[in-house]
This record gives structure tokens, sequence and C-alpha cells, in this order.
């Protein structure tokens, strides 16, 4: 392995680092107390070490949803049945998320009741998750060019933000809440969009 392989790895896993520590500190304590210097000293770093990798929690919450985008596409690659109807696919898809969402529930919940408090960072939010919504579709097959494509994007993410409401209130071991809320929502487009085909 070559130096420069060594240090992109030695990158990536701070940063993981640091996301984590940061989703332990919400996991104790709410979000909107959790400081910078917080996860710094809990990831037994520096603040200019911290800063190296990320500009504030606003930053680190972006990293966060990369990874879990990056591990959603991971664990449905070769798995999506292109020929199933497109409500099928995209509700595996977002269901692969939410079970991936699960495993940091409690930092996660604190961090979205935390936006309640503080609509500035629910806004700043938005448009990373309008970029994992395009990831999803993308990875059902569903074409996100042009105006369509951002039609298509919007719709999946309030979609999907109505989900997310109704997860944070699901306590099932199965979360049949949030799927019920899921295909009820995919259910709506199919109607109205085609399966958002448009």
């Amino acid at each position: 392995m070559t130096e420069e392989s060594l240090s992109i790895m030695s990158k990536v896993s701070t940063k993981d680092k640091i996301i984590d520590t940061a989703l332990s500190e919400a996991s104790e304590m709410s979000w909107q107390y959790v400081s910078l210097k917080d996860i710094a000293l809990k990831a037994d770093m520096s603040l200019s070490e911290v800063q190296e990798y990320f500009d504030d929690k606003n930053d680190i919450l972006s990293g966060y949803g990369k990874r879990l985008d990056h591990k959603m596409l991971k664990n449905v690659e070769g798995n999506v049945d292109l020929n199933a109807p497109v409500k099928e696919r995209l509700f595996d898809v977002l269901m692969e998320r939410f079970d991936l969402l699960n495993d940091d529930r409690e930092a996660v919940v604190s961090i979205l009741s935390s936006f309640k408090l503080d609509p500035k960072n629910a806004a700043i939010a938005f448009p990373h998750l309008c970029k994992s919504m395009n990831w999803v579709l993308e990875s059902v097959g569903e074409d996100t060019n042009g105006f369509k494509g951002g039609i298509k994007i919007l719709g999946l993410t309030g979609l999907y933000l109505k989900a997310l409401k109704d997860w944070l209130e699901d306590d099932s071991q199965d979360m049949a809440k949030t799927m019920a809320s899921l295909d009820k929502g995919l259910t709506h487009c199919e109607r109205v969009t085609g399966y958002l085909s448009l």
C-alpha cells in the first residue's frame, strides 16, 4: 500500500472518529448543548485538529449523512430489482436507510429534536437531505436530471421527512409505524405522478 493510500485511510478514519464522537455526545446530552470543544476533548484531539476536518457542527452532520448514504448504497448495491415497481424499489432502499439510522437512534433523535429549537440548522440540513434523496432515486434507476428530476427529488424529500417524523415516534422493534408511513407516502406519490415518473 502506498504512502498516499495510507494517508487517505488515516484521514477517513479520523473523520469517522470525530463523527462517532459527536454522535456519542449527542446520545448523552441534547445536541444543542454539544460544543466542538466537547467533541474534541472526548475524541482526545485539539480544536485545530477537528477544524482540519470539519468547519462546524453542521459540517459534522453533513459528514454523517454522507457516511449514511455510502453505507445505504453499499448495502443495496446489486440487490435492487430494476424489474420491480419503482414504489417497491424506493421502499426497500429507504427502509435500509432507516435501519441504519436505528443504529444511532439516540443520537439522531437528539439532533433532530434540537432542530425544533433552531430552525436555522434544519434549513442548513435540507439541501444535504435533498442530495441523499438524489442518491436514493439514482440507486433505483430513476432519472434525476432536469426539471422533472428536481421535482422527484423534492417530492421524495418531503415524503422522507414525513416518514422520519413517524420514525421518531416509532418505538417498535420492526418499525411498523415507519413502514406504514413510508408505504402511504409512496402510494400517494404513485397516484399523483405514476411511480414518481411524472
